[in-house]
């Protein structure tokens, strides 16, 4: 009974029409990466139960639901059986892609690609990987696995599309335990910026293109901005507060480059609702000279934008680049995209076991976590054919400020010296906005549309 009970909830979770076929849709795609019709049928099986409702998620459990016997056949399609992950997952990505852009391809400029990692904690030192580093799960040192991965992001929603397993210094180098784990002799150690850098060198080779790309610190060093650049997307990179900037008054660190916005100058924008309410900062962004252009490329514009608390006056600190002018509003928009992926870590995990797989070695991580990011896959394009279906949008909002008029900005400082230079704002719409009770007419994108070649919040030193 209680088997007949786990295999309906697992149907019911497909069962609507629209849905089911969607499900039907990507299966079908992949199937040319498993060589076996039996492992074909194990797989759905496997990406059925995912999608249920069950305690837990491992070979056990989803043999059960699927009515098995015993787990043999999950063990064997992630240990032994003839499958090509890493197809599967492009296959998946791809399909992923095409249907949160409305079956309209993977080139488009208001389409966002976001790097980061996750980390699952283990009990054993023996699972590939797994060492004491810091783990994101528990904010503090622990024995874990660290996973790099990619999500795309566009207004109708977001999925992951990519993830490589991190392999330590020390873990790269030990043959014994590379043998024991069965990790291929190619793999070498990369750190996770490189890991990040094949990541979206992969994407960018199947044809998924962004306008821009986003990270936190520790995506924001030189190497893979520019290899993003080569690509030809933006990107708007989070950094540390001792981090170096070029202006024209001088090479500072980001730190004391804040430190010349005048309070006037910030602009505060709305970014989203949390529990407790609206979510809004204030933020400002500076003109600086970019370090990171390759050879044969055009400077393009690069900035600093910072992002300042209302109540603790905490900043953080972005480098970004456009090959064309942006309003400061499509900067912070890219900004905040970079919390999709830590949603998308969350539901992969809570929803369809990513963290769950009862595996230790190389290939059977690499299985467990590509049939894991199918049915992830899977939601994110029901959910956006669901948001679709109901009309849901939103957008990004200006929020007037109380601040003095940006006009009064101009003023030339008290004390002389590089130091103490203060910046200049430019007039521009988006400084009108900020300071008008009423706010700039919105375009279809939801950002103000501009009127003059510069934006007032755009910041330029002397």
């Amino acid at each position: 009974m209680e088997l007949n009970n786990h295999a309906a909830a697992a149907a019911a979770t497909v069962d609507d029409a629209a849905h089911g076929g969607l499900l039907d849709d990507l299966m079908a795609l992949v199937a040319p990466c498993l060589a076996r019709r039996e492992t074909r049928l194990t797989c759905r099986d496997m990406v059925n139960g995912l999608l249920s409702e069950l305690d837990d998620y491992n070979c056990w459990t989803l043999a059960e639901a699927a009515g098995h016997a015993s787990p043999c056949r999950m063990q064997h399609l992630l240990s032994r059986a003839r499958c090509d992950d890493q197809a599967m997952l492009d296959s998946a990505a791809d399909w992923a892609v095409e249907q949160l852009n409305g079956g309209q391809g993977g080139d488009r400029s208001d389409a966002i690609l976001i790097v980061d990692e996750t980390s699952d904690v283990k009990s054993s030192a023996d699972c590939a990987g797994a060492a004491r580093q810091y783990c994101g799960a528990t904010g503090s040192i622990a024995l874990c696995q660290v996973a790099v991965t990619l999500t795309y992001a566009v207004p109708a929603g977001h999925a992951l599309i990519g993830r490589t397993l991190y392999l330590p210094a020390d873990w790269a180098a030990d043959e014994e335990r590379r043998e024991l784990a069965g990790v291929p002799d190619e793999v070498m150690f990369e750190t996770k910026p490189e890991l990040a850098g094949r990541l979206l060198q992969r994407a960018h080779d199947r044809g998924i293109r962004a306008g821009f790309t986003a990270g936190d610190e520790v995506y924001g060093g030189l190497d893979l901005r520019r290899s993003i650049r080569e690509l030809g997307s933006g990107y708007v990179m989070a950094v540390r507060s001792n981090h170096a900037v070029t202006l024209p008054s001088g090479r500072l660190t980001v730190k004391t480059a804040g430190n010349l916005v005048r309070p006037s100058m910030w602009q505060r924008m709305r970014t989203g609702s949390a529990t407790k309410g609206a979510k809004d900062y204030h933020w400002a962004m500076i003109e600086i000279t970019p370090d990171d252009t390759p050879e044969g490329h055009d400077d393009g514009h690069a900035f600093l934008l910072l992002r300042k608390h209302r109540y603790t006056g905490t900043i953080s600190y972005y480098l970004c680049w456009s090959p064309a002018p942006v309003p400061l509003a499509k900067l912070i928009d890219v900004a905040v995209a970079r919390w999709k992926i830590e949603e998308d870590h969350q539901m992969s995990k809570q929803v369809t076991g990513l963290d769950s797989g009862q595996v230790t070695t190389w290939t059977s991580w690499h299985r467990w976590t590509a049939i894991s990011l199918l049915a992830a896959a899977f939601l994110a394009a029901a959910a956006a054919w669901q948001r679709a279906r109901d009309g849901s949008t939103a957008a990004l909002m200006l929020i007037p400020s109380p601040s003095p008029s940006c006009s009064d900005s101009s003023a030339a400082p008290s004390s002389p010296g590089p130091a103490a230079t203060s910046p200049t704002a430019t007039p521009g719409p988006s400084g009108d906005a900020a300071t008008s009770t009423t706010p700039a007419k919105p375009t279809s994108a939801g950002t103000p549309t501009p009127t003059s070649r510069r934006n007032r919040n755009e910041l330029q030193l002397p």
